[in-house]
């Protein structure tokens, strides 16, 4: 099992608001790690608490229960976050500097000397597709070059941990695209990521975990591949030869294509005894594939359940 570079332990968090100041709970009895190594997606509708996680996970907000712990140290603690890189929701620069001058600035702050600044200031400025616009000041960039500058100033200073909360906001196709990538090297190079996002599409091609929020809780947690691996559908099967005549009992045809057929089957004992009578009829079996629910789908019976 990998290392938990971060951890959440029944943290909640509380707002009070209205004429009345009543406490209002934004994220309860959270419970979660983040294993070192891998790309965890926080997700969740509008309103679940994942603006509300990072933001205690890297110390602007103190949780008001539990324990936060991140880079071995509590949450907020300097140390904590002297190896972590964070994207904001929505990031806010200086707009009459420029892209260049903003990175040697946040390389300033954390520490970088003059030759380290240029360098991964110009590797990030090209990595990111902006090194064009590098000595354009910031307020003629539109939102999604701003969203590329933000995840430049994360990438900074190599950090062990990549913190991003929406990194896909504001991007086109392309921009999704290269931030996908990016995420995957940087996960390939061993950085941590934990990033919150609305694109379900993005997060299942790249996550291996997920923690869902629903009105502040928790939903689901786990390995996406366990988490989808036990929600299979039906199977389908692909067989070949068989005879004239009635289907084996249990199959529902799909398509067929020539002598070759694509049958549909719901469980995987009707899908073997299938495969079993086929052979013993003569058939050939071409393949059978589990089909099973996506990303999405989990992602909405959680919500629905919750709103429940």
């Amino acid at each position: 099992m990998s290392t938990a570079l971060v951890s959440f332990d029944h943290v909640s968090k509380a707002f009070r608001t209205g004429f009345l100041m009543r406490s209002v709970a934004v994220v309860e009895d959270l419970c979660f790690d983040v294993g070192e190594g891998t790309i965890c997606g926080l997700l969740g509708p509008n309103g679940a608490g994942k603006t509300t996680s990072l933001r205690l996970l890297v110390g602007l907000m103190r949780p008001d229960r539990g324990a936060l712990r991140v880079l071995g140290r509590e949450a907020g603690h300097p140390e904590s976050r002297r190896e972590m890189g964070f994207l904001p929701e929505t990031p806010y620069f200086y707009d009459y500097l420029t892209a260049r001058e903003l990175l040697d600035f946040f390389g300033r702050l954390v520490g970088l000397a003059a030759t380290q600044r240029r360098r991964r200031s110009e590797e990030l400025l090209e990595r990111l597709g902006i090194a064009r616009a590098g000595d354009v000041p910031l307020r003629k960039y539109s939102k999604g070059m701003l969203q590329r500058l933000g995840l430049a100033q994360a990438l900074l200073a190599e950090p062990r941990l990549l913190v991003l909360d929406e990194p896909m906001s504001g991007l086109d196709p392309v921009g999704r695209r290269l931030v996908r990538d990016i995420i995957l090297a940087e996960r390939a190079r061993g950085t941590t990521v934990l990033f919150s996002s609305h694109i379900l599409q993005d997060a299942e091609l790249i996550c291996s975990n997920v923690v869902i929020l629903v009105a502040g809780k928790v939903r689901s947690v786990g390995a996406l591949e366990q988490l989808l691996s036990r929600r299979v559908k039906h199977y389908e099967l692909s067989l070949e030869g068989l005879p004239a005549g009635a289907p084996p009992e249990g199959l529902v045809e799909i398509a067929r294509e020539g002598n070759q057929v694509l049958w549909r089957t719901r469980t995987l004992d009707e899908a073997e005894s299938a495969i079993a009578r086929a052979r013993a009829a003569g058939g050939r079996v071409l393949s059978m594939t589990p089909v099973r629910d996506t990303l999405e789908d989990l992602f909405l019976e959680e919500v629905r359940g919750g709103a429940r």
